[in-house]
């Protein structure tokens, strides 16, 4: 059945979702037409009379296995293909088939795998549809019956060998998930290390004389912030948040990576940082990108194993026209290139297929490139590979440019650069259950003027305030035993409805923190001491 004579009812409420879906199977060149409703459904089917419905289960006017069996019973020759992102139990599939759809798919769907598996109910119905056409003699149906075996049994073969592959790659994910997990837990654990630390030194540092012993404390410092920013690339390698694009200067964002990258390539390998005349600003998220060029660089390192060149290179680049995976504009690219062995055409055509690895078992999940090309969707663009045998690899990331906002706009609200000066007597109220942060936090506030009252964790503090502490800030871990610092700072405001709320921490973001606590600030750990007094005076100030 040709692709261009099918006609596909694509039914879902959700713009995003029928969106993707709609463009997936457009591109593979069916006709789609949307529907966003049970009523609207019902509509286009007398109109349209589609070969196939993909039919979302949760719609506003109705429930999708009921308008499948109604299809059905009114359109038995039409194909269903339910979806569905919040049934997905086996309990749920059950339901769903034995209501009548063809086949059941669980949201989020790889377009791919969408576009795939319409295509093979499409082959089955036009092979259910020969088959009673060519029921002229015995003998003809037996040879089918045969071939249609045979070909079942081939199918089931390579079905086998496909589920072999994606379990063995789904353990591979699952370690790296523990990874991504460790390696969370890991950063949470230094960043209160650094945090202390950095306090003791300010501590030291200001009953110093200057010389010898200042200058090498001021090197610790210095360390102590590369520490910090460590711990923030691990926190981007194992969090999984929403992400969102803002303008990023790239030009900046790889400089920020050159010694991370070489480290990286390791000593045999040289790494060469490319330049522009120009500011390269595009719309991204800095981490996931940072992620995306550190999978660049290590999948060029392993394409040489001798040593080599890679070549990480930044230009201006425009789509005139649109085109299939990119639209028209202008954007940056950022390219990785290396002088390895490079890939054959049918490799690199599927160089960004998830879990698609060419590594030997236990060298490589095959996420590296999917990720690197998930970056460049969210980012507008796309990832594009060219590569042959001995002549290396280039991966190209077209991002879409954007503009950097005025200077006054970038200021940070969760970690000012200058210290406001101390509220006369203000009550600070401590909590963390780290003691060699309470100790150094507490001094620095103490000698900054605040009268401070520290407590290890919910239930001290709530007894401190309850004894007829009166605090005109909260200043909280947000991890802690027990109550974590949200829940501390809900249960005092129950108290004081206007407690300003300052929280610290090396983990969380910021924006789990302010929608749970409404108008709450946030300073990442480790800190520097002009940065905690800026913080606690500005919203003891507000």
């Amino acid at each position: 059945m040709n692709a261009r004579t099918v006609t596909i009812l694509n039914v879902d409420d959700s713009e995003v979702a029928a969106y993707t879906k709609h463009r997936a199977l457009r591109h593979a060149g069916f006709q789609v037409v949307d529907a966003g409703s049970a009523a609207e459904t019902l509509r286009q089917m007398e109109v349209l009379q589609p070969q196939l419905v993909l039919l979302d289960v949760q719609l506003p006017d109705g429930n999708g296995i009921e308008l499948c069996k109604l299809i059905k019973q009114r359109w038995p020759t039409t194909l269903v293909l339910q979806t569905s992102a919040t049934f997905v139990s086996a309990e749920d599939r059950t339901r769903g088939l034995e209501g009548g759809a063809d086949s059941y798919l669980i949201q989020p769907i790889e377009p791919a795998e969408l576009v795939a598996s319409v295509r093979a109910l499409l082959r089955l119905h036009e092979a259910e549809a020969r088959t009673r056409e060519l029921n002229e003699t015995l003998e003809q149906r037996i040879a089918e019956r045969t071939q249609d075996l045979h070909a079942s049994n081939l199918a089931l073969i390579d079905q086998i060998g496909q589920r072999e592959r994606a379990e063995a790659a789904l353990v591979q994910s699952q370690k790296m998930e523990a990874v991504g997990q460790l390696t969370s837990s890991m950063a949470h654990d230094f960043n209160n290390i650094l945090a202390s630390m950095v306090g003791y030194i300010h501590l030291a540092r200001r009953r110093m004389e200057e010389g010898e012993p200042r200058a090498l404390l001021d090197k610790a410092v210095a360390a102590a912030a590369r520490g910090r920013r460590l711990t923030s690339r691990l926190l981007a390698f194992s969090r999984n948040d929403v992400l969102s694009t803002v303008a990023v200067d790239l030009q900046q964002l790889l400089a920020g990576m050159a010694e991370w990258l070489q480290q990286t390539a390791g000593s045999r390998i040289q790494v060469q940082m490319g330049t522009s005349d120009e500011p390269l600003v595009a719309m991204t998220d800095a981490n996931q990108l940072e992620l995306a060029v550190l999978n660049l660089v290590i999948n060029a390192r392993d394409a040489m194993p001798e040593g080599g060149r890679i070549a990480i290179g930044l230009r201006p680049g425009e789509a005139p026209v649109d085109e299939p995976d990119l639209p028209a504009g202008r954007y940056v690219v950022l390219t990785v290139a290396d002088s390895g062995h490079g890939m054959p055409p049918e490799v690199a055509a599927r160089a960004f297929e998830p879990f698609f690895t060419t590594k030997p078992s236990g060298r490589g999940t095959g996420l590296g490139l999917a990720q690197v090309m998930g970056v460049a969707r969210l980012s507008q663009g796309t990832a594009r590979v060219r590569s042959s045998p001995e002549a290396g690899t280039e991966v190209a990331l077209w991002l879409r440019a954007g503009q950097l906002p005025p200077p006054e706009a970038q200021a940070p609200l969760q970690s000012p650069a200058a210290a406001l000066p101390a509220v006369l007597d203000a009550q600070v109220l401590l909590v963390d259950d780290e003691a060699d942060i309470r100790h150094t936090v507490s001094r620095l506030l103490d000698e900054a003027g605040y009268v401070v009252k520290s407590a290890a964790n919910s239930s001290e503090a709530l007894a401190a305030v309850h004894a007829g502490f009166v605090p005109d800030v909260l200043v909280a871990d947000y991890a802690m035993p027990g109550d974590n610092g949200v829940e501390l700072a809900l249960k005092l405001r129950q108290l004081q409805p206007d407690l300003p709320v300052l929280f610290l921490s090396g983990h969380v973001d910021h924006a789990v923190v302010t929608t749970a606590v409404p108008g709450a600030r946030l300073l990442r750990k480790p800190f520097r001491v002009d940065e905690l007094l800026g913080a606690v005076g500005g919203v003891v100030g507000a």
